[in-house]
């Protein structure tokens, strides 16, 4: 007598991985042709060749996301390095002018934004 298992059948969330997986399905499907097991789906909701021819082009396109989101990072790195001293000169500007000025509002010709409603008293507990 063959034992048989209840086995949880394990499909990642992943999207390279579950690109993978369908690959080896679709190619096994491939292989096996008429024999094929998936001929008995459903056409009308499953239909291998047409889903199948999709998967290499699916898997460049996550494969150029990957290195764009790689490049993306090295991107911000780069600007992360320079932004610490604009944001410095900009801070110090805005110090300075209004020390200057006794009109907070002449900041604005220097392209600030100027906000003059009154600060919300904090609510005590």
């Amino acid at each position: 007598m063959a034992n048989t298992t209840k086995g949880r059948v394990l499909i990642s969330r992943n999207p390279e991985d579950l690109l993978k997986l369908a690959d080896k399905v679709y190619q096994k499907h491939v292989i096996d042709g008429t024999r094929s097991e998936l001929n008995n789906l459903d056409e009308t909701k499953y239909d291998w060749s047409k889903a199948g021819p999709t998967i290499a082009p699916c898997l460049a396109l996550h494969d150029n996301a990957e290195k764009l989101k790689g490049e993306m990072e090295k991107a911000y790195r780069e600007r992360d390095a320079l932004l610490g001293a604009i944001d410095l000169h900009v801070k110090g500007s805005c110090t300075y002018l209004k020390g200057k000025y006794t009109n907070p509002k002449k900041l604005s010709e220097w392209g600030f934004e100027i906000d003059d409603t009154p600060k919300a008293s904090k609510k005590k507990p």
